[in-house]
């Protein structure tokens, strides 16, 4: 931060404060509005004919796209890779452990699902490399009733459709109409996005705790960049695209923005709050400047996103895997002990996953960040005498770059190699083997089965380990209203009064600051009523009144 004035540190030392939801039946879900095109698809005559799979769309799409499957093959959100720019870690869905569901490999058919391509059944290969594996529809249906099916790859429900077949939110699986969602192909909208990110982890907001159903049409004061009756963004209004790659990534995440800033939806390589409101976004008034102040110092998500999980939607925060696998009477059963506020009722047990804990408007955590992130994989030595953190985040109040940021943090307890110290992978899903933990609820043969899919090295032996993972807080954006006010940081009690590496005023009410702080306000008054009663008793004695 910068240097405090004397009458700023006085001020704050004073504590003064600075004044679509997700289908549930069979039925497919009306359509939005369309997005306006020069194009009408529905007039293209490669399109007008009744498409009977998703990569004979595809096909139709690049017969005028010449060079949209190379691009899309090519972006993250098709290879699933990411290459740590710091760290030189390979990361991405088809390598990490994370606290959730654990590892793509060995579940392939279930995680890629939401895979942007259609047929990927095997991360020990690439994805498919066809053309037509690429999914256009995904992102850019707008007909509202694209959808694809929980466990089969990346494809699309099409008739008939069996009886307790599930899309990627959760809904009863409706047959899917491809030429309607062909011929309504636009840019994406929140639900194209939401589809899947809102979804991660096995259910609604379940994973980011900034990301749910809750964004489809959100209030104001739940995200004012969303909202209607806010800025009303689509997710690529920040999130802009250069050839199918968007920008954003949490494996490496922008914290500053020094160059000039750009207006929504503009070109621009990075996504972050200083690419459209500076890096000075607080009016020129005696406050503003002060919070401006702040800017090196503090990314603009800790003050302007004060709880996350708003909107009605819990997020999960504490995941058990250790517990899996009980049984009542010979069988599987779950226990629904946390009510959301919206009255629905979310498991606290299940016999598949284990035990669970959920939030609604919960409070971040803060640490000083670079926006470089390293993850302990499955070739990594951990101590399993500590909280292992899954990612790792790097940050340093000295470094000129980094900045206080708010995180989600995911508590958990997960299976590791309790020889070689390594976090393991595990297969859990697959209604057909006898390897698969939620079909089965054997530890060690899904423990296996999960380390040959991944090929990674397996001792035989496993126990459970408490960890930790962060998820950095970007969206739910409150209107500045509703922003933090300075004493829930400048208080004994504050947000940040525990963070090392940051001096705040007001959090030690008898420190020297504070009482030189309080001492200065004392000067002020005291010079002040001594020259009010120089002027008065001057004025009794017929002196010049100066």
């Amino acid at each position: 931060m910068r240097p405090y004035s004397l009458l700023g540190a006085a001020v704050l030392s004073l504590g003064l404060a600075l004044p679509l939801l997700a289908q549930s039946t069979a039925e497919a879900p009306e359509a939005p509005q369309l997005s306006k095109s020069t194009t009408d698809h529905s007039k293209l005559k490669p399109l007008q004919k009744q498409f009977t799979s998703g990569p004979e769309v595809t096909a139709a799409c690049i017969t005028c796209h010449t060079e949209a499957d190379d691009q899309a093959m090519h972006a993250i959100h098709f290879t699933w890779e990411f290459t740590q720019p710091e760290t030189g870690q390979m990361l991405g869905k088809r390598h990490v452990v994370n606290s959730f569901c654990g590892n793509v490999a060995g579940n392939e058919a279930r995680c890629t699902s939401c895979h942007a391509g259609y047929g990927w059944e095997d991360m020990s290969q690439p994805p498919p490399q066809q053309s037509t594996a690429v999914d256009c529809l995904v992102c850019h249906d707008r007909s509202g009733q694209y959808t694809k099916t929980a466990d089969d790859a990346g494809f699309p429900p099409l008739a008939p459709v069996a009886k307790g077949t599930k899309t990627i939110t959760g809904a009863d699986a409706w047959p899917v109409d491809l030429t309607k969602a062909a011929q309504s192909v636009g840019m994406p909208g929140r639900d194209n996005c939401g589809n899947c990110h809102f979804y991660g982890g096995g259910g609604d907001n379940v994973k980011h705790g900034d990301l749910s159903s809750a964004l489809y049409e959100p209030a104001r004061e739940v995200d004012v960049h969303m909202s209607a009756d806010g800025a009303n963004f689509t997710c690529s209004a920040c999130h802009v695209a250069d050839r199918h790659s968007w920008a954003g990534s949490r494996y490496a995440v922008t914290v500053s923005r020094e160059d000039a800033p750009h207006k929504p939806g503009a070109p621009r390589d990075i996504a972050s709050c200083e690419s459209c409101h500076s890096s000075d976004p607080h009016p020129a008034s005696l406050m503003g400047l002060k919070l401006n102040d702040h800017t090196d110092t503090l990314a603009c998500q800790s003050c302007h996103i004060p709880e996350f999980a708003r909107g009605g939607v819990a997020t999960k925060t504490f995941w058990d895997w250790s517990q899996a696998g009980k049984l009542k009477d010979g069988k599987p059963y779950h226990e629904e002990d946390f009510i959301q506020s919206d009255g629905k009722h979310l498991h606290s047990y299940l016999s598949t996953k284990g035990d669970f804990k959920w939030e609604e408007n919960a409070k971040p955590i803060y640490a000083w960040f670079d926006g470089q992130v390293e993850y302990t994989t499955a070739d990594r030595t951990i101590d399993s005498t500590k909280t292992v953190e899954v990612n790792i985040l790097h940050g340093d109040p000295e470094d000129g770059r980094s900045r206080i940021w708010p995180f989600k943090r995911m508590e958990g307890r997960q299976a590791y190699d309790s020889e070689l110290n390594r976090l393991v992978y595990t297969h859990v899903w697959g209604p057909t083997t006898d390897t698969a933990l939620w079909t089965n609820f054997d530890w060690p043969k899904a423990i296996e089965a999960g380390m040959k899919a991944a090929g990674a090295e397996y001792s035989g032996s496993y126990d459970f380990v408490d960890t930790y993972m962060y998820w950095p807080i970007t969206h739910m954006v409150a209107p500045a209203e509703k922003a933090l006010e300075c004493e829930s940081c400048h208080a004994p009690d504050g947000r940040m009064s525990n963070l090392a590496g940051v001096f705040l005023p007001g959090t030690n009410p008898n420190g020297l600051i504070a009482i030189l702080g309080k001492l200065l306000v004392l000067a002020t008054l005291a010079g002040v009523l001594a020259h009010i009663a120089i002027r008065i008793f001057s004025g009794k004695k017929g002196g010049p009144d100066v």
